[in-house]
């Protein structure tokens, strides 16, 4: 992975930001599932997709579904669309239907290009970033998306490398490559902090620790997008944080589901119930 790509930006504040980030965010709009205020502004600069689905019992098709929800599902996400537009945002909104959670946020993920996923928990004024890294990453997309979203002069990010005894992985390179990362979009050297750990059990480390960060940033790791949105690593953090969950999707899986996705939708998802505005 070359060190200067050559074909970086520079963005409004100066940082050179090589793929411009798009965060996908699912939300039950139905159950009353928002985003708070902070979180929405820290958001913002990003290219945010609002994504507002509906779960539906197997035995009701899902036309049937957007014949009886999709006016108030569609009032959900524009109320969510407007407060990032309040922020400075200018995000596109999308509404689904489905039988599968798990298959509609996979299929827009890679129909959009997602390179996060937000799980939203409540938090506050975003100050302390945690970025947990427990294997390789995709230090370039990171580095993207932190440097577009930290835009606060006085927000920290601490690169925490995570690593099982006598494990092949080195967590001090991983986190040396992503701060080199970080200082190549222009993000002050004093706002990023590194450190490692070694520890048998590092999810139960990163929920312990949550409450002490704004909110965290990890990769899904080798495990499908799926797994990692829902009941693997990113789903148990963030049921037990306190903090929301930034996913960071690796750039080979996220083509591979775009190329899986192609021109592909099954009976229960069909893209006639799940329309960009």
């Amino acid at each position: 992975m070359p060190d200067e790509p050559t074909d970086a930006r520079t963005d409004a504040d100066g940082l050179a930001i090589r793929e411009p980030p798009v965060v996908l965010l699912p939300l039950a709009v139905l159950e009353g599932q928002a985003v708070a205020e902070p979180l929405v502004e820290y958001l913002a600069p990003a290219e945010v997709v609002v994504l507002g689905y509906h779960v539906l019992p197997e035995q009701t098709p899902t036309e049937q579904g957007g014949l009886q929800f999709e006016d108030r599902a569609r009032e959900a996400v524009e109320d969510v669309a407007e407060t990032f537009r309040n922020a400075g945002g200018d995000p596109e909104t999308r509404v689904a239907f489905t039988h599968d959670r798990q298959q509609t946020i996979d299929r827009v993920a890679a129909e959009v290009g997602a390179t996060a996923i937000l799980l939203p928990n409540p938090t506050g004024a975003v100050e302390e970033v945690l970025v947990p890294i427990r294997g390789p990453i995709d230090d370039d997309r990171l580095a993207d998306l932190i440097a577009t979203l930290s835009t606060a002069d006085d927000a920290r990010v601490t690169l925490w490398g995570l690593a099982p005894e006598g494990g092949a992985f080195d967590p001090e390179r991983a986190v040396e490559r992503a701060a080199a990362r970080l200082r190549d979009r222009g993000i002050d050297p004093a706002r990023i902090a590194t450190e490692t750990s070694v520890t048998a059990t590092p999810l139960r480390d990163v929920v312990e620790r949550s409450a002490e960060v704004d909110v965290i940033v990890m990769r899904e790791g080798a495990e499908s997008l799926v797994g990692a949105l829902l009941g693997e690593d990113a789903e148990r953090v963030a049921t037990g944080a306190v903090a929301p969950v930034l996913v960071l999707r690796d750039r080979s899986v996220a083509d591979a589901d775009a190329n899986a996705n192609a021109g592909a939708a099954s009976p229960d998802d069909r893209p006639d119930a799940d329309a960009p505005e």
